[in-house]
């Protein structure tokens, strides 16, 4: 390993602390966490706090009425837990509606699906923290009511989707200023979401003889069975939504178990196939089949063997991940070692897949895929449509505290996307875009089915110890980003900030997860800051490369908490492409 690498010096200070640690994908919604932590709150009490905050500032990738996954570890209880904060479809959204009907899956509200962040947030706060509701809101309320300022990625964020905020009249009462994105520096007031947390606590508080869980408990009664649930419903029908009362009523943002993988001593724990949990993983799990000092960092070797493990890992993304209560998912099989080290033998050194690799036969434990297997492939990865779609983004949060709770939480679908409810201050889930229209696909539109989302926060055990927590948003670049700074730290010996700032590189060369399932056979784009020199070699194994610019937004921003067991020392670390921040107790 060379000094270079290791003594490689970040732009931000590594911030370090011994008790607590709270990174976040925006500052204020770090700071929301960090008054959790420092009033004697845990990681969950601090985490929705801080996703919250999320969901009140950075509204351009995120809102209580999206979607948030969340990852936790609970000390005293030596148990990992997720979340699986992701909404379901209409009980009237059918596969033939949309692929014979509508001709595919139109933007919001068609594409919208239950809310779920409020009930994940909720349902975390109630079986797991130790706060009521109006004190973990109260950061985001202030925000809300006080107003926030208007920070660069979201005046670029509303400019890139600007129609869609023109669109709507509460899109552009709230954030437009002479219908234009906000300059930077702008102060955003958002009254009527203010109005919506005071709701929730109003009804917290009444109920409040029933004890902490029961006050908690009314609150996500009168958001997805009472007035709340109603408005949104009434709005999203008026535009042709879907959605009815009784799917938010029957709503629940399910706890389902993690999965594990080991690597290098640390345990892995993501979430399943409702997410693209798996492709970190078996990423992972691929590539310790491979010596990848001995490639060097960041060479062409080094570039070429990550992307190819990558797109194996998005080639059983594609043929095996749906929602399991539809879909029979053989997770053990693929994060089976004997079978990611027969997958890792289709990595040639010498010559990239032009395009997606064939997925395998997990439950053979088969690199070379069943005849059926390669079939429903062959189906999900016809067609190149135009790149003109619009993908969603997200943002995230984690959290590590004194007792070794862990949280990890990667919260998504803003008002970039479609229009806010007058009153509520709140827009609809439209991760219904995240599902396939191919019958054969796992990942099949169907009533009350949950979409396959792209979001997929994870923690890692040392030991049998909390170790780490980490998420990044970016779609399908999410895994992506996570799998360098995992290999930047464990295998090149940097610090987690300068892991976490170190340039990077992204497939496209898999279809990706949002309709229509944009796929750029064998490209792959290259950070600024990589050396220009690895081009013709990489282009002479086969890939397809593309130049982002220095610090772009597209290629992720990773944010994680952890400790080291040696020194008890707790470092953060968040990502300069985006406005996360580090804050320590």
């Amino acid at each position: 390993m060379s000094s270079r690498v290791m003594d490689a010096k970040p732009l931000r200070p590594q911030v370090m602390s011994t008790q607590g640690m709270v990174a976040a994908g925006h500052y204020l919604a770090a700071s929301a966490g960090f008054r959790m932590l420092a009033v004697g709150g845990n990681a969950v009490d601090a985490g929705v706090a801080a996703g919250l905050a999320l969901n009140t500032v950075h509204t351009d990738m995120t809102t209580l009425s999206g979607v948030a996954p969340i990852i936790l570890y609970l000390a005293e209880e030596r148990r990992v837990v997720t979340i699986a904060g992701i909404g379901r479809w209409p009980a009237a959204a059918t596969l033939e509606l949309f692929r014979d009907r509508l001709g595919g899956i139109p933007e919001w509200p068609l594409n919208c699906v239950v809310p779920a962040a409020a009930d994940a947030w909720l349902s975390a706060l109630e079986k797991y923290g130790t706060m009521s509701l109006a004190q973990v809101v109260q950061p985001a309320l202030e925000m809300a009511e006080k107003g926030y300022a208007v920070y660069p990625f979201q005046n670029y964020a509303i400019g890139h989707y600007l129609s869609t905020y023109q669109k709507w009249p509460e899109n552009t009462r709230i954030f437009l200023r002479d219908g234009e994105a906000p300059p930077v520096g702008t102060v955003i007031r958002q009254g009527d979401l203010g109005r919506t947390f005071h709701r929730l606590m109003e009804a917290e508080k009444k109920a409040g003889s029933g004890g902490r869980a029961a006050g908690i408990r009314a609150a996500r009664e009168l958001f997805y069975r009472g007035d709340i649930a109603r408005a949104m419903v009434d709005y999203t029908r008026r535009f042709g939504g879907l959605l009815s009362e009784a799917d938010f009523a029957t709503y629940e943002a399910k706890e389902e178990r993690s999965f594990s993988l080991r690597f290098r001593g640390l345990e892995l724990h993501a979430c399943g196939p409702w997410c693209q949990g798996t492709v970190l993983p078996q990423a992972l799990g691929i590539l310790s089949n491979f010596n990848l000092a001995s490639l060097g960092y960041n060479t062409p070797q080094y570039i070429h063997v990550l992307v190819e493990a990558l797109k194996l890992a998005f080639a059983d993304r594609e043929a095996f991940c749906g929602d399991p209560e539809f879909v029979d998912v053989p997770m053990e099989g693929l994060l089976d070692t004997e079978y990611l080290r027969a997958r890792a033998s289709l990595i040639d050194v010498e010559r990239a897949w032009p395009g997606v690799p064939p997925a395998g036969d997990p439950r053979r434990r088969l690199a070379v895929p069943s005849e059926d297997v390669a079939a429903a492939s062959a189906r999900a990865w016809e067609g190149t449509p135009p790149d003109s779609i619009r993908p969603t983004d997200t943002s995230c949060v984690t959290v590590l505290d004194s007792l070794g709770n862990l949280f990890s939480a990667t919260p998504s679908d803003g008002y970039s996307q479609g229009g806010i409810v007058p009153g509520l201050g709140l827009g609809v889930s439209e991760r219904g875009a995240q599902s396939h229209l191919d019958p054969d696909h796992p990942n099949a539109l169907r009533p009350g089915k949950r979409p396959s989302l792209t979001p997929n926060p994870f923690l890692l055990l040392k030991d049998g110890k909390p170790f780490m927590a980490m998420a990044s948003p970016g779609n399908n670049r999410q895994p992506q980003a996570m799998l360098q700074v995992l290999l930047n730290m464990f295998v090149w010996g940097m610090q987690p900030q300068a892991a976490v700032e170190a340039p990077r590189f992204a497939s496209y060369s898999f279809p990706a997860t949002t309709y229509p399932h944009v796929y750029y056979p064998g490209r792959l784009y290259l950070e600024k800051g990589i050396d220009e020199q690895v081009v013709p070699k990489l282009e002479e194994l086969g890939h397809q490369i593309q130049w982002w610019t220095h610090w772009t937004w597209s290629a992720g921003g990773v944010c994680l908490s952890m400790r080291d067991p040696a020194t008890g020392v707790v470092y953060g670390a968040a990502d300069p492409r985006r406005e996360g921040m580090a804050i320590g107790l």
